[in-house]
């Protein structure tokens, strides 16, 4: 089986890497669900998921810049040799003073630039219900029509997959 990151664990990687973007915060645990069925598909593909593995709570700023940091440095390693993986679930739990995905959609920007500059792998699912998900998959669509646009959640992981493989 493949490596399984999460933070603040930091191993080296030496195999294509998906990188697991999307909301935690208020979503569902989709990058279990996402870890489980690239593990048992593709053995020979590593795995970084920035969920920690304890919840709640606001993090204090020394692990709020591991956090950070750590998402940074696999993100660029999975820009550089695997995918970047985005699952945009929709809300489960609505968290008043926080707007649900804002990191993400920071992030989607980022990497569908990265993606247009530099041919990073980049893959997007987006899950019925996700807010505007219309405005996403046209602007993504008509920009970078290379970057795969995904329905569910096994046909993300399943795109993810062959353009790791293909690296």
């Amino acid at each position: 089986m493949g490596l399984i990151l999460i933070p603040p664990a930091r191993e080296t990687v030496e195999r294509p890497l998906i990188f697991l973007a999307g909301p935690i915060q208020g979503a569902p645990d989709w990058q279990a669900k996402a870890i489980a069925f690239i593990a048992a598909t593709a053995p020979d593909l590593d795995v970084a998921s920035p969920r920690r593995a304890e919840t709640g709570g606001e993090f204090g700023e020394d692990k709020y810049i591991e956090q950070v940091d750590w998402e940074h440095d696999h993100l660029a390693i999975a820009a550089g040799r695997g995918v970047i993986l985005f699952w945009l679930a929709k809300e489960a739990i609505r968290i008043p003073e926080r707007s649900y995905a804002q990191t993400t959609r920071f992030e989607l920007g980022e990497a569908v630039t990265v993606h247009r500059y530099t041919g990073a792998k980049v893959v997007v699912g987006i899950e019925d219900g996700f807010t505007n998900a219309r405005y996403l998959r046209r602007t993504i669509g008509k920009k970078t029509p290379k970057i795969p646009l995904c329905s569910s959640l096994e046909e993300t992981c399943l795109s993810a997959i062959a353009l790791a493989r293909a690296s």
